[in-house]
């Protein structure tokens, strides 16, 4: 449904086919398993547990000796093997569906453009026009009116029998291909005239227009305010979230290294611009020697700032000025870039932690709900699905805001994505071990023992 809220847009009157449809939230669905997941391993987790508790069927496994490490040992195994497999699905399939969607979205988007067009009504789909059509299908239409409002101080309407439409090959303009029509247009109101008595002649308000007709025509509509921010499936492989742990390592690698040339390159333009620098690479790269009379010569003719006139102080001022000014423009700029260049390695970061954070979150889940489900001894869907839905909405608000850092640089990605398993795992330490020693988890005596501690 969040989905379908977000691209309404694009799938609403575009005479998409079911499969299309379904073909889509196909590949949309594979990005909602590492959220459903989780919470799938923590409800069975309560509900198993709980249900053996329930039936005294876990306090007859240990009463044969056997502990609740050994009795949760074939789950553990269990979920391990789903918590690798899981991996394997974020790291190979999900960048798969993510490329194949977003692409496939691209594609609805490029196609059918005609269909924002509705005979006899007026569609207002594109910023700054008008366009009502009497007549036709797919792509070619009868009876066309624009009406073009994006100059303020000019009317312009164009008017025309028949006339076909498509779009570019990059998908920024929208072409009408028109036959017998004509173009009426009203420029701004013309300056008012006087007569030599200062009287205003003719009406103040004129406003000049101009006719022209035409046989065939062609009219160009800019659509960058139409258009979705998005390119066409090649494009997309470069971004973070179609990449997998493998890919995303070796795009990392390779900005850093972008990013350290950049610098080094920067540095060295820096310092070709400072005099001392200019003269120490031509000493060093020159067959001068030390005792040269050339270098005798420079020596001698260094100019002393107290020496100078106040005329000559002044200009050496202000020169200094400009070039620092200069300096401290290039200095903000190459900041900015290096500021973006971080953001978007953190990008990639994130979702290689994110895949790592998300097989851990599956095992930890499972050793708070397995413990929880034998301390509350209930079974089923009732308590079971409270319980683990109010631990999910923890977990999720932690995810949340663990990524709200992250991706606002606040803190690093590698502790935004763990975040929710470092602040998980005590919690589940603590429940195996008071499950496992039969601890009154939840009793007021030992709430009241854990009060009494703290004081």
């Amino acid at each position: 449904m969040q989905f379908f809220w977000k691209y309404i847009d694009d799938l609403m009157g575009k005479g998409l086919s079911i499969s299309v449809i379904l073909e889509l939230l196909f590949y949309v669905s594979a990005s909602l398993i590492p959220l459903a997941l989780p919470l799938a391993i923590l409800l069975s987790s309560i509900m198993t547990l709980g249900n053996l508790a329930e039936n005294n069927e876990l306090t007859a496994l240990k009463s044969s000796g056997m502990s609740l490490y050994r009795i949760i040992r074939p789950l553990t195994g269990i979920v391990m093997v789903i918590a690798i497999g899981t991996f394997c699905f974020a790291n190979y399939v999900i960048p798969v569906a993510n490329l194949k969607w977003h692409s496939l979205i691209f594609d609805i988007q490029q196609t059918k453009i005609s269909s924002i067009l509705t005979p006899g009504t007026y569609s207002k789909e594109l910023d700054g026009y008008a366009i009502k059509i009497d007549e036709g299908k797919d792509d070619t239409f009868k009876g066309i009116l624009i009406h073009d409002h994006t100059d303020p101080v000019i009317i312009k309407s164009v008017r025309a029998k028949e006339g076909s439409v498509y779009k570019s090959e990059n998908g920024k303009f929208l072409f009408f291909e028109l036959k017998d029509g004509y173009v009426m247009e009203e420029l701004a109101p013309a300056a008012p005239n006087f007569t030599p008595d200062g009287k205003v002649h003719g009406s103040p308000n004129t406003r000049p227009g101009r006719r022209s007709t035409f046989k065939q025509a062609t009219y160009k509509i800019d659509l960058s305010g139409f258009n979705l921010d998005r390119s066409d499936e090649d494009m997309f492989k470069d971004k973070h979230e179609m990449l997998n742990v493998f890919q995303i390592n070796y795009t990392l690698d390779s900005i850093q290294k972008n990013a350290n040339s950049i610098v080094e390159n920067f540095l060295k333009n820096l310092k070709a611009d400072h005099p001392y620098f200019i003269a120490k690479n031509f000493k060093v790269n020159s067959k001068i020697t030390e005792g040269d009379p050339q270098i005798t010569e420079v020596v001698d003719s260094v100019i002393v700032f107290k020496n100078l006139s106040n005329g000559q102080k002044k200009a050496a001022i202000v020169l200094a000025q400009s070039r620092i000014r200069s300096k401290s423009q290039n200095l903000e700029g190459q900041k900015n870039f290096l500021q973006t260049m971080e953001r978007d390695m953190n990008k990639y970061l994130i979702e290689f932690h994110r895949k790592f954070a998300l097989t851990v979150a599956i095992l930890i889940l499972f050793f708070v709900g397995a413990p929880l489900g034998a301390i509350v001894r209930k079974g089923g869907f009732g308590a079971p699905v409270v319980i683990a839905a109010l631990i999910f909405m923890v977990y999720f608000i932690l995810i949340t805001i663990g990524d709200g850092l992250a991706k606002s640089g606040t803190i690093s990605p590698f502790l935004g994505m763990w975040f929710s398993s470092m602040a998980l795992t005590p919690i589940a330490i603590w429940l195996m071990y008071s499950a496992a020693n039969d601890s009154p988890v939840f009793s007021k005596e030992a709430w009241k023992k854990l009060i009494r501690l703290k004081r």
